[in-house]
């Protein structure tokens, strides 16, 4: 129990280092969406080990209609992850989260429908994923990787890489590679 609510708090933490509107940790866990959906996981994935699916899923499920968000009990998630703006984010099943990784509404760790056992992307730490992104497959998004809104990625990636369009690619400039705060439209 302490364990678990240690790693409560280090979520909660983590927020103010990329939330400018967090104002204090309460608020933060009892306002914003993805800390629900958090606390439900981390419920739902330890009886999931167990092997109790069906009240994991029920877990997961009531969840989902609370937040919007949708995390299955399966999935591995690290320390520090932040859904902003969270509805319509789906993890799925296979997906392995690194540590602070930022996402934002709409984003998708799903499968392609072609898959058997891992179908799900790895994501590495440190990675930001855009609003109503989509990454699909049993890929790996390497450690530092910003993957921007819209962006349909089918595809490994490269460390601290910017990736945008559909399908997506790594952003360059010059044949040399740029941050996304670089790129503009």
């Amino acid at each position: 129990m302490i364990k678990f609510i240690k790693s409560i708090i280090e979520d909660i933490d983590s927020i103010f280092d990329r939330d400018p509107a967090a104002r204090n940790r309460i608020e933060v866990l009892l306002l914003y969406p993805h800390m629900k959906a958090l606390i439900a996981y981390r419920i739902a994935n330890k009886l999931y080990k167990k092997q109790r699916f069906f009240l994991a899923r029920l877990i997961s499920n009531i969840a989902r209609h609370k937040t919007g968000i949708e995390i299955h009990p399966g999935a591995t998630i690290g320390k520090g992850l932040f859904i902003d703006h969270g509805m319509g984010v789906v993890i799925g099943e296979t997906a392995v989260v690194g540590n602070n990784v930022t996402m934002f509404h709409g984003a998708t760790l799903g499968g392609t429908g072609n898959e058997k056992g891992k179908r799900h992307p790895t994501v590495g730490d440190n990675v930001t994923i855009g609003s109503s992104a989509k990454i699909l497959g049993n890929i790996y998004i390497a450690s530092g990787t910003k993957v921007g809104a819209n962006a349909v990625v089918l595809h490994d990636t490269n460390p601290n890489s910017t990736m945008v369009g559909i399908p997506a690619e790594e952003v360059r400039k010059n044949s040399k590679i740029i941050s996304m705060y670089d790129y503009v439209i």
